[in-house]
């Protein structure tokens, strides 16, 4: 019977009780580890989830009034959702920031922000709500009554638009572009004047101040096109090249365009005319020995550039949607790919 045993004292019997426990301990750390592992990945999907899903308004007070986080922060916070477009959580913190803070100063600076959130999101009324009330305790906020004057223009009112420029005057703001802009609005969408009566008033305003080309210039070529260029500044023509480069050629002035030097190259590169050689803006230059070569294989498409913040839009404006600036566009010509109609390629 003890032939079928190990010798305790044997020294091979406990070389393999060595390399048993050996075997054991990895394997069970082996294991160990697995779970753990498991185990954090679990914690960790627990926890991110609890950031899926923005807190409830109830949820955000509590943690605002319970984390020691100061209000800069908050705003900081805030900003960052404003950025990218996340205006819901935005107004949540505004909100929350005006009910547990009673300083007035930092109370007017939430409200702004909140009516300038809703503004951006589309709440025009909201926002006019907001910086009403601002007005009514903080009077001279002139970044209030600004804004006030964007709600009223995206609203139509732009009676309300004009009134608020009176008090925006006495602040001290230069207003003379904001209330050319609001008449020349109001007049193009009233129902109550006829279409040439609306010309000859907008004719009026731009002899008189020589500003707001593409507004004034976009209604005359579209209701009105022989007074358009008749009155047209050829100096200025190249600020409304989108508007011209996609004129019918039965409507084109010939006598006008040969006169200046920029229509003859913009209207030969359409192929309205042959009259240039050759541009010294590098699309028109492509497009006119294209021309030239009988290849249409190319055209222009246009891009809107702010002159004052340099933000580039695909669709023209009259006020920058990103800084406001008034008659601030820049239109800027691109090469596209035209209609190909005898299969030509540019190799």
């Amino acid at each position: 019977m003890n032939t079928l045993f190990i010798e305790f004292r044997d020294p091979l019997f406990g070389i393999i009780v060595f390399f048993v426990l050996i075997f054991v301990i990895a394997f069970f750390s082996y294991w160990w580890g697995r779970y753990k592992t498991r185990e954090d990945h679990r914690y960790l999907d627990h926890f991110l989830r609890k950031f899926k899903a923005f807190p409830t308004e109830h949820e955000l007070k509590e943690l605002m009034n319970g984390e020691p986080v100061s209000e800069k922060s908050w705003l900081l916070m805030a900003h960052a959702y404003y950025q990218n477009g996340d205006y819901e959580k935005c107004i949540m913190i505004y909100r929350t920031l005006l009910e547990r803070d009673n300083d007035p100063a930092r109370q007017r600076e939430a409200m702004f922000l909140l009516g300038r959130t809703y503004y951006k999101a589309g709440f025009l009324e909201r926002s006019e709500t907001i910086f009403l009330e601002i007005l009514r305790q903080f009077p001279r906020t002139p970044q209030a009554l600004r804004y006030l004057i964007m709600v009223y223009e995206h609203l139509h009112q732009y009676d309300k638009a004009l009134d608020v420029l009176g008090p925006l005057s006495e602040l001290g703001e230069s207003l003379t572009l904001d209330k050319i802009y609001l008449e020349c609005l109001s007049l193009i969408r009233s129902p109550n004047i006829g279409t040439d009566e609306k010309v000859q008033k907008l004719l009026a305003l731009y002899r008189e101040h020589h500003v707001l080309d593409y507004l004034i210039f976009e209604y005359l070529f579209r209701h009105h096109t022989e007074t358009a260029w008749a009155h047209l500044d050829l100096t200025r023509a190249e600020r409304i090249s989108d508007i011209l480069w996609q004129l019918p050629s039965n409507v084109c002035d010939l006598d006008i365009i040969t006169r200046n030097g920029y229509l003859r190259e913009l209207f030969s590169a359409s192929g309205v005319v042959n009259l240039a050689e050759g541009s010294t803006i590098f699309e028109l230059d492509v497009l006119i020995k294209l021309r030239h070569h009988e290849k249409s294989v190319a055209t222009l498409q246009f891009e809107y550039l702010c002159g004052e913040c340099k933000q580039i839009y695909p669709f023209v404006f009259h006020r920058c949607p990103h800084c406001n600036a008034l008659d601030s566009v820049v239109i800027e010509p691109l090469l596209t790919k035209g209609t190909i109609e005898e299969g030509y390629s540019f190799q």
